[in-house]
C-alpha cells in the first residue's frame, strides 16, 4: 500500500554519562551553603525522578561550573555537529540509502543557538544534494521530534517517490542555570539528559515500515506560559509550570478520541503507545489516563530510566524500540508528545 512510511530510526549518545547516584555529590556541592531543607528537597527530586542514567556533551564538572552562555553554547554547537553527523550517517547505513538520495532534511533542536542551523553543516559533511530542501525546527521543544515527522509526512505526501530525514539533537544539560534555584531549574536538571536521533521516511512505492495514517497538532488555548525557555544573559532558563500534568489530564479526551475517530480508528484499535517521556509526573498522569483504557507505557518509562528526557529526541528513542520489534501487519501505534505552545502532537501509525 502506498503512503508515507517511517523506514528507519537510529540514535546516538554523547561521550559522557553518569548514573544518577554519581551526580548527587555534584548537586550537593552546587547547593553548598543554601538552606538545608532546599538541599534535601532537591536531592529527593533527583533520587525520585525515575532516571537511572543520563548522557551529556559535557562532563559533570563542566555542567555544574559557572561559565558564560557563550562558552556553553560553543560546546553545544561543536558537539551537536558531531552527533548529528553520526546519527544521520548510521541511519543511512542502516537503511542502505546513499546520502545524495535524500530530498528533504529536517533538523530539530531547542537547547542551543546556531545559525546556520545543523542541516547546513550536514549537507557539507555528508555530501547531501545541493538542491535538498532543508527545514530547521528550533522552538517547539519536547514536541519537535513528532513535529518533524509531521512536517516530513506533509512534504512526502505531496511529493510521491521522495525521501526525508529528521535529525533531532538536544543538549538540555547545556541549558543548566548555575545561579537559578527555582524548582523549574531543579526539576529539569533532575530529569533531562542529552542525545540524538534520526528518522528516515519515504513516499516511495516499495517503502517498508509503519505507514502514517494521520497526523495533527492540538493547541491548548491561553497556555503559552506553561512551558518553554526565557532567553537570559546566562542562557536558556527553563519555564515549567507545575500545572502541566493537570492541563494534559483536562484536555486528554479531546486530544485522543476525536483524532483517532477522524482516521477511522479508536483507542481499542491502538496496540502500541509511542509516548514522549516528559518526566515522571507527566508519564504517571498519562499512564493513568491510558491505563483506564487498558494501555501501558512500559517503553516510555524504560526510555526515561535509561536516558532521561532528551527533549525532542526522546520520543524517537521510544519509536526505535518499536521499530526493532516484529509487529504484526495491521497493528496500530499512536505517537504523542507535548511541548511549548502549549501543544500536543499526534501521529497514528499502522504496521
Amino acid at each position: 500500500m502506498e503512503g508515507t512510511r517511517i523506514v528507519a530510526v537510529t540514535k546516538s549518545l554523547p561521550q559522557y554519562s553518569r548514573d544518577t547516584k554519581d551526580i548527587l555529590p555534584f548537586v550537593e556541592k552546587w547547593l553548598y551553603g543554601r538552606d538545608e531543607r532546599l538541599q534535601r528537597k532537591v536531592l529527593k527530586i533527583f533520587e525520585g525522578a525515575a532516571v537511572d542514567k543520563r548522557y551529556s556533551i559535557m562532563s559533570p564538572e563542566e555542567v555544574f561550573e559557572a561559565t558564560s552562555f557563550e562558552d556553553k553554547n560553543k560546546v553545544y554547537v561543536r558537539e551537536v555537529k558531531k552527533l548529528g553527523k553520526t546519527v544521520l550517517k548510521s541511519a543511512l547505513v542502516k537503511r542502505g540509502w546513499e546520502a545524495d538520495s535524500l530530498d528533504y532534511i529536517i533538523t530539530v533542536s531547542c537547547t542551543g543557538i546556531m545559525i546556520p542551523s545543523l542541516d547546513a553543516y550536514l549537507i557539507n559533511d555528508l555530501d547531501l544534494r545541493k538542491d535538498i530542501v532543508r527545514l530547521p525546527v528550533t522552538e517547539m521543544g519536547c514536541a519537535a521530534g513528532v513535529s518533524g515527522i509531521i512536517y516530513a509526512s506533509n512534504f512526502l505526501r505531496a511529493n510521491p517517490g521522495k525521501r526525508a530525514a529528521i535529525v533531532a539533537v538536544e543538549s538540555p544539560t547545556a541549558t543548566f542555570q548555575h545561579n537559578d534555584y527555582s524548582m523549574a531549574n531543579m526539576i529539569s536538571a533532575a530529569i533531562f539528559g542529552d542525545g540524538a536521533a534520526c528518522v528516515l521516511m519515504s513516499s516511495e512505492k516499495d517503502a517498508k515500515g509503519p505507514r502514517i495514517i494521520g497526523e495533527e497538532m492540538y493547541h491548548f488555548p491561553g497556555a503559552t506560559h506553561m512551558m518553554g525557555f526565557d532567553l537570559t544573559n546566562t542562557g536558556l532558563k527553563m519555564i515549567l509550570d507545575p500545572m502541566v500534568p493537570k492541563a494534559i489530564s483536562d484536555h486528554f479526551p479531546k486530544i485522543i478520541h476525536p483524532f483517532l475517530k477522524r482516521y477511522g480508528s479508536n483507542i481499542e484499535k491502538v496496540d502500541h503507545l509511542v509516548f514522549h517521556p516528559g518526566g515522571k509526573k507527566i508519564v504517571e498522569t498519562v499512564e493513568n489516563l491510558f491505563g483506564e483504557l487498558g494501555k501501558n507505557l512500559h517503553d516510555t518509562r524504560e526510555t526515561l530510566r535509561l536516558y532521561g528526557n532528551m527533549s525532542s529526541a526522546t520520543v524517537l528513542y521510544v519509536l526505535e524500540r518499536f521499530m526493532e520489534r516484529d509487529i504484526l501487519e495491521g497493528e496500530q501505534g499512536l505517537m504523542l508528545s507535548f511541548g511549548p505552545g502549549f501543544s500536543a502532537q499526534r501521529i497514528l501509525l499502522e504496521w
